[in-house]
């Protein structure tokens, strides 16, 4: 069963609560957690829900089917989100919704490929439809590109010690045999603390597989021009990488531009398309974290579409 608990879903809600009427797009609606808090706040709203993830495209559509035509799901990714929506709505988009990352029905199917614990193949795909696998990435990428993706996606300070063991003990086969290149890979005193060393390896081989920044920077780009005038969009980002993508784009659109001189104030753009709702992400509350360990990491922004850009 795909049973997924929304994060942040009180300040998603409340974000989107006063938006004009007329549909918002959930682009990665899991089981439809969002959605439905959404619509039951706001009925007179429609809901187009998208996932990457079929699993989760079956889920939505059987949890929501209650609210009839006024939800719709279909299958894709943020790549093909203006594709998506001008193909499967009328248009006055009020709002949109990315939560990133990886979900727990995902993680919690070991079979999937996507955790550290236990053995499993070397999957790693969220629309299993697609060719790459992270057994491809592994044993067939070279060694600097494995370096590269590892300390990139991953952040990952021994990203060139993993990647010469994984290519070392080739052919992997499973998710043990990467955990145990990445842990023959770092030195004993850093495996102690921090969590499973391999965390950061397996972020950054499953965002490779999925082209998890690429693909948000395509969708983010998209949206600020589907939305209509007052519309939002909100995203719940779960690591650094991530927020810093959203940040720089809210702040692009927003107009903002870096001081040239100290003591100078920032020159706004006259052209700029958004208002930032939220100058610093919202961090999930203290009784969110204690029942749901997905919403530690986790940090929402929100921006609103200007009625009239700015200097027009």
């Amino acid at each position: 069963m795909y049973q997924h608990l929304p994060v942040m879903s009180r300040e998603v809600i409340e974000l989107l609560t006063p938006i004009p009427q007329g549909t918002v797009v959930d682009a990665t609606v899991g089981g439809g957690g969002h959605a439905r808090l959404l619509l039951e706040a706001r009925p007179d709203l429609r809901v187009l829900g998208i996932d990457r993830d079929d699993d989760a495209v079956a889920a939505a559509r059987k949890n929501l089917v209650h609210f009839g035509d006024k939800v719709q799901i279909v299958q894709g990714g943020f790549e093909n989100l203006a594709t998506i929506v001008k193909e499967n709505t009328e248009g006055n988009i009020m709002g949109i919704l990315f939560d990133l990352g990886v979900s727990s029905p995902q993680l919690d199917r070991s079979e999937r490929g996507f955790s550290y614990w236990g053995e499993a193949p070397l999957d790693m795909r969220m629309d299993s439809s697609q060719e790459l696998t992270a057994q491809t990435v592994l044993n067939h990428y070279t060694e600097s590109e494995l370096s590269m993706i590892i300390a990139k996606n991953g952040e990952e300070r021994f990203a060139d010690r993993i990647a010469s063991r994984i290519v070392a003990n080739r052919p992997l086969q499973t998710t043990a045999d990467l955990v145990s290149s990445v842990q023959e890979a770092i030195p004993a005193r850093f495996r102690r603390s921090g969590g499973n060393p391999a965390r950061r390896t397996f972020q950054a081989i499953r965002m490779e597989v999925n082209r998890e920044l690429p693909s948000l920077s395509a969708g983010l780009d998209e949206s600020v021009h589907l939305l209509s005038p007052g519309g939002r969009v909100l995203v719940l980002a779960y690591h650094s990488l991530e927020d810093r993508i959203v940040k720089d784009r809210f702040a692009r659109w927003a107009g903002e531009r870096e001081q040239t001189l100290p003591g100078l104030p920032v020159e706004p753009n006259p052209r700029r398309r958004v208002k930032v709702l939220t100058r610093r992400a919202l961090r999930p509350r203290a009784s969110e974290t204690g029942s749901n360990r997905r919403a530690r990491s986790a940090r929402l922004r929100a921006a609103e579409k200007l009625t009239v850009p700015a200097g027009s």
